[in-house]
């Protein structure tokens, strides 16, 4: 696929490799300034290091990770619940079979 990169997704995520912006071609003569590649953005485009531009991710996916873990820990909470309820009614209705057995035998 040879589309060109956008700002979000650039081309190459080394910020060496990536083309320097340029002033558009509908701006009369001298409106902006005459290079936007000067010194200090060559520095601070080398200043970017992979990790720093992957640190937006990395904390997407620990986000995802406390989510995932929070929504099995309620599942569990409710698995857990619904099994007390469930030993709670066949301990009730235990009771009442052995009143009946009880009852049968006493008469």
């Amino acid at each position: 696929m040879n589309t060109a990169g956008t700002i979000d997704r650039p081309l190459t995520q080394d910020p060496k490799k990536q083309a320097p912006m340029k002033p558009f071609t509908s701006e009369p003569e001298g409106s902006a300034t005459e290079d936007v590649t000067t010194t200090g953005a060559i520095d601070s485009r080398q200043n970017r290091t992979r990790e720093m531009q992957l640190i937006p991710e990395a904390l997407a996916r620990a986000h995802m990770h406390d989510r995932l873990h929070e929504a099995e820990r309620e599942r569990r909470a409710l698995r857990l619940a619904t099994a007390r309820r469930m030993q709670r009614r066949a301990e009730r209705a235990s009771m009442r079979a052995r009143r009946a057995l009880a009852m049968a035998v006493m008469q």
